[in-house]
This record gives C-alpha cells, sequence and structure tokens, in this order.
C-alpha cells in the first residue's frame, strides 16, 4: 500500500511534539506528504454570559489563526526541512471531527498523532481516541510526554 500522504495533528503541545520524529521518519522513507493541522477551538459554539459582542469573537478567531500559522510555518521549517513536501492546515471546530474531515477531503494515507495533547488528563486522549475509532485510515498513535514545546 502505498503511502503518499500522512496527516499529523497537533496541538503544538510538547505532548503533541513526541509524534514528530515518527512522522519526519515516514515521510522520509515514503518520500510522502506531510499535512499538519491545528484545529483552533470555535468560540462560536461557546455560551458567552453578558454582552459579547460577534465581532470580538471573529477578531479573536483571527488573530488565533494568524498566530496558529506563524507557529506551524516555525514548526515547520525548524523541523519538517527533511521533508520533501509539508503543508499547513488550520481549521476551527471541534478537533477529532476536523482531524476525520480532513483525512476525507485530502485522501490522507495514514494519520500520525500523540495520544494525548496539552490537555490530555487521561492515559488515551478523547480526541485521538475518536479518531482511531472512526478514521478511514491507519492511525498510528504515539505516547505523548510532558516537555514542553
Amino acid at each position: 500500500m502505498p503511502i503518499k500522504r500522512i496527516l499529523w495533528p497537533t496541538d503544538l503541545s510538547g505532548r503533541a511534539q513526541a509524534a514528530m520524529p515518527y512522522v519526519t521518519s515516514l515521510t522520509e522513507r515514503y518520500d510522502a506528504e506531510i499535512h499538519v493541522l491545528y484545529v483552533i477551538d470555535d468560540l462560536t459554539a461557546h455560551r458567552w454570559y453578558g454582552e459579547f459582542e460577534p465581532d470580538h469573537i471573529e477578531k479573536i478567531l483571527a488573530w488565533e489563526q494568524k498566530t496558529a500559522r506563524k507557529r506551524l510555518d516555525q514548526l515547520c521549517q525548524n523541523h519538517l526541512s527533511g521533508c520533501p513536501l509539508y503543508v499547513r492546515h488550520v481549521a476551527v471546530g471541534e478537533p477529532a471531527r476536523e482531524i476525520l474531515k480532513l483525512v476525507e477531503a485530502e485522501k490522507m494515507d495514514m494519520v500520525v498523532m500523540a495520544s494525548r495533547g496539552a490537555e490530555g488528563h487521561f492515559a488515551f486522549g478523547s480526541v485521538a481516541e475518536k479518531v482511531v475509532k472512526n478514521a478511514a485510515v491507519p492511525v498510528v498513535t504515539i505516547p505523548g510526554t510532558d516537555a514542553q514545546p
């Protein structure tokens, strides 16, 4: 089975970076594209108390997207230069759902992700669990460490 597109979802935490050596190794071995995905929490889905204007939420999302793209650019430049091609994606929504949508939309061959992200309080994170249970492609989970980014 050819592996030409690998998705690495990251929350940019130290735990998520534990998957990076595996991602780079696989992309170099298979001469594959690496797609890096960061998902921003959809603030419009939250219940806000008091007066909170919709344009304020839009400004926060725009700032988060700009910051995420900058951090992904730095990550790709500093750590993924050995990969033949890397593509950065930023999405807004529920992380597992956005990961699964990108797997389908970009026809990924594999997902490599940390088993726990920044908010991983359990042995196997809820995002990773949802992806493993619902992905139509192989998902490799890497134990996340408590290292800082």
